[in-house]
């Protein structure tokens, strides 16, 4: 009877320990007032050297128009990571979107960033509409775009 209890307690240490935390994230996206298309937007997770680590959320589901989205699809290209269960439709001008983000606690306050990379038909692309590196202070305030996006704002869930 030792034995099993010990084993029990030995398998639930290592899974309890050994797991990454993660936690959830509510974003809110406030796009500018523009006229035209919808913007396709990537959202990306990036190491601290600045290269791509992951993509967590596309807006845009025409594949077609990817491309325009230039850096990010160069990343996505070369990881061939899947998308489809994380891509939803362009977010048009004055239009807000509210998405949730899954991060592992790790990349918080180490030098990872995130970015919000925008692009519209017959019209702009912003590598970095939104860039901020991800501290305890950013993921609990807003940031203003330097393109499509008006600001991000971040809370905890």
């Amino acid at each position: 009877m030792k034995k099993v209890v010990f084993l029990g307690l030995a398998v639930f240490c290592i899974v309890a320990f050994s797991s990454k935390e993660q936690r959830a994230y509510k974003c809110m996206i406030q796009m500018k007032n523009y006229a035209g298309e919808g913007a396709y937007i990537s959202v990306s997770l990036l190491n601290p050297d600045g290269s791509y680590a992951k993509t967590l959320q596309v807006f845009g589901d025409d594949k077609e128009w990817y491309p325009e989205v230039d850096h990010w699809w160069a990343f996505q290209k070369k990881s061939n990571q899947k998308i489809d269960a994380i891509t939803g439709a362009t977010i048009g001008g004055g239009q807000r979107k509210i998405l949730s983000i899954v991060l592992k606690e790790a990349v918080i306050d180490t030098g990872y960033k995130i970015r919000f990379e925008t692009s519209v038909e017959n019209n702009d692309y912003y590598k970095d509409d939104v860039e901020f590196e991800l501290t305890s202070e950013t993921v609990r305030s807003k940031t203003e775009g330097n393109g499509f996006i008006r600001y991000v704002r971040m809370m905890p869930k």
